[in-house]
């Protein structure tokens, strides 16, 4: 029915009043959250399966299309371990034709005692949503009844927490206190004055909690940048030049006593420098990328002095120069562009670099590839022309070489920050995990994380990225970040701090038996990831890094069992493996592995590829009979597995150091299968001031490393 005309100061009163009305009888608006997803890509076993094709880590895929099917008998079950007991809201099991009749829903805290949260014997299969509520690590659905002569067959089983009550938290935000964000309208005084409280204070704080980010937004600067521990300075420019410094970009080590084997834990990025005197100086050792730079001289690697200095990367950047290592003992450069090289000392190692040495190992030592096989560049955040966040995320290339930018912009896709959840220090896992479900991306701003229970990253395409060192410690022993087998995840810029319980693992990508799902066109990525045990406290975790997805590029980590530091000793930072690798075709760039206390890299899958691979054996074994692989003495720095039939890689280096005791033999640093189809290029092991030996360098191939001259045994491939 039309309404009657009104006046029109009658219409306003009107319009008033049902105003008020909705203020006072509407509800506020905190829609209930969906039920967070905490098994998806979690550990899964089962009491059997039926065969190769349908193990129980495809019933946590987040695939329908794959299956979990078990033996023709009762009683059989399927269980999921979240990684830390949290609190459950629901069960939902997607079954396949074969389905239970009767089951039962049971929790368990420790995997061996067992609570029944929820039973019936008139299951109806199709998809069953079950209530339940407790706390607890394992659920696992224990089958008793089938209702046809098969065996069980679920699609999917998910378990649910409970989602918190509230609307998912939205996109954007602040970056926070530990973000300085310089604009060219400042003073140069004012950018100094804060770039150089910033670097007294971090300096010497190898170990503390205090994290940051420096970020220019497009300009010229004339500004002497020193960086120090956990210290990330970047551009915020789309391109590379659209950011200049008119100074330095600076690491030395004065704060060691010219000694730059120690200064770990900072970068920089996406910055233009035209350096006062004409060279610039980066003398670091591991965690210390150098990205998407344009320095406008030379490049020092060394500390004032000509110090020792230990390890280095360098990708998509332009130096029109020279770089001059000095005394750096060893470094990968990829996918740049440079003016000349100085010299060599150990390994050093270039892979689609334009104006690179000729391949010419061991002397100089000097590993050359053209091209790199498969390669994706770091996401980086920029501002655009409204002064808007986003982030870019580079292109897939494959057989590439020289910078992404060299013909102008970056080609990529652009996710406007708006699209990501901001996080900041005091998060919950829970609070992360309802952004990472409501679809965002995921940004860390600078500081310590602590986590009760596994960050999920589900959604293929997902962007994980860390400014400042963001650094996650799991509690409890729980996994602290698991990454399903979807295509294109990137996490990158992160510091994994194992936690005082011991973790099964660090980093997981992709549930286990995900080898056979390839991820060719659209590769999961990790760059600039790194991992600590011990060091800045006691920690433990069995496993650093798994990669069970195949395709997968890791660009750049560090994986370290602290030799220094507090909370250090053989049993007390205690981790056996750095890295495995179950995925086949998986490709790997500046692999730095250090200290564990068996094989330090473990790879399992076909067809993986190594391009640079630097290793300290562990220096602390008390005595050879703690040190041993059976009848073994001490264990490879990098396996490759005994039924691998190809693997290739270039550019290996691995040392010793026992100085708990020197007498501490260890047989080989690289141990592989012999065949033809599993290749090295340009090996080398050292022992360092003669602190134990390595009796060969590969297999039972290679003379022993031993000796106080600190001489490299090399040899140039194998078979």
């Amino acid at each position: 029915m039309r309404s009657l005309p009104r006046p029109r100061a009658a219409a306003a009163l009107w319009a008033m009043v049902l105003a008020l009305t909705v203020l006072v009888i509407a509800p506020p608006h905190h829609a209930l959250a969906a039920d967070t997803l905490l098994s998806q890509g979690r550990p899964a076993t089962a009491s059997s399966t039926e065969n190769a094709g349908s193990p129980a880590s495809n019933a946590v895929d987040g695939n329908t299309g794959t299956r979990w099917s078990s033996a023709f008998s009762d009683p059989q079950w399927l269980q999921v371990d979240l990684g830390s007991s949290v609190a459950l809201s629901k069960v939902v099991l997607n079954w396949e034709a074969a389905y239970a009749s009767a089951y039962q829903i049971q929790l368990s805290t420790n995997g061996t005692t067992w609570t029944t949260a929820y039973s019936t014997t008139t299951g109806a299969g199709g998809t069953e949503t079950v209530t339940i509520s407790g706390t607890a690590r394992y659920v696992r659905m224990y089958g008793t009844a089938r209702h046809t002569g098969y065996g069980y067959s679920l699609w999917e089983f998910q378990v649910y927490g409970p989602g918190g009550g509230t609307t998912p938290p939205p996109g954007g935000g602040d970056l926070g206190p530990n973000v300085k964000v310089f604009d060219p309208s400042m003073s140069s005084g004012t950018i100094q004055s804060q770039l150089d409280s910033v670097f007294s204070q971090q300096e010497s704080n190898q170990f503390g909690t205090q994290r940051y980010a420096l970020l220019f937004k497009p300009g010229s600067y004339n500004v002497n940048a020193n960086i120090g521990f956990y210290t990330s300075i970047a551009g915020l420019g789309r391109n590379v030049d659209d950011v200049n410094i008119n100074g330095a970009v600076n690491v030395d080590a004065g704060w060691f006593g010219g000694n730059a084997t120690q200064n770990f834990w900072r970068s920089a990025e996406n910055l233009s420098v035209t350096p006062t005197g004409g060279q610039d100086r980066w003398a670091v050792a591991q965690a210390a990328p150098f990205r998407r730079m344009h320095i406008r001289g030379d490049l020092r690697l060394e500390p004032s002095g000509y110090g020792w200095a230990s390890g280095g990367y360098i990708a998509d950047s332009k130096i029109d120069g020279s770089v001059l290592p000095y005394s750096q003992q060893q470094w990968l450069t990829r996918d740049s562009q440079i003016g000349g090289w100085g010299n060599g000392v150990w390994n050093m190692v270039f892979s689609g670099v334009q104006g690179a040495p000729a391949q010419s190992f061991p002397n100089p030592p000097y590993t050359t590839l053209n091209t790199s096989p498969v390669t994706r560049e770091k996401p980086y955040l920029y501002v655009d022309s409204s002064n808007n966040y986003n982030v870019l995320v580079p292109n897939l290339r494959n057989n590439s070489s020289g910078t992404t930018w060299s013909g102008g912009s970056t080609p990529g896709t652009s996710i406007p920050l708006s699209q990501f959840y901001v996080a900041h220090p005091g998060d919950s896992a829970a609070t992360i995990n309802a952004a990472l479900a409501s679809g965002l991306n995921l940004l860390f701003t600078p500081g310590i994380y602590h986590v009760s229970q596994s960050i999920n990253v589900t959604r293929a395409n997902t962007v994980v990225l860390g400014l400042g060192y963001a650094t996650i410690i799991p509690d409890g022993g729980a996994t602290p970040m698991t990454v399903a087998d979807v295509d294109g995840v990137k996490i990158a810029g992160l510091l994994f701090d194992a936690g005082t319980t011991n973790s099964p693992v660090l980093l997981q990508v992709g549930p286990s038996g995900s080898a056979g799902t390839g991820h060719a066109g659209n590769p999961t990525t990790i760059q600039d990831v790194f991992f600590r045990i011990g060091g800045a406290g006691a920690g433990k975790a069995t496993n650093s890094l798994v990669v069970n997805s195949s395709n997968t590029i890791i660009d750049h980590i560090w994986a370290w069992r602290a030799d220094h530091g507090s909370g250090v000793g053989w049993t007390t930072n205690t981790a056996d493996n750095g890295l495995t690798v179950n995925g086949n075709n998986v490709t790997a760039y500046g692999l730095f592995v250090e200290h564990y206390q068996k094989y330090n890299v473990v790879w399992n899958g076909q067809g993986g590829k190594t391009i640079f691979f630097q290793n300290e054996l562990p220096y602390d074994p008390p005595n050879q009979a703690a040190y041993m692989n059976g009848s073994t003495r001490g264990y490879a720095a990098y396996k490759v597995a005994d039924n691998v039939t190809s693997h290739e890689a270039w550019g290996v280096g691995s040392y010793c150091y026992f100085n708990v005791d020197p007498s501490i033999v260890d047989e080989h640093s690289f141990e592989a299968p012999n065949n033809a189809g599993v290749r090295f290029h340009d090996l080398l092991t050292v022992s360092l001031g003669g602190n134990g030996v390595i009796n060969h360098v590969i297999n039972s191939t290679g003379a022993a490393a031993q000796g106080t001259d600190t001489v490299p045994v090399n040899l140039v491939s194998y078979p």
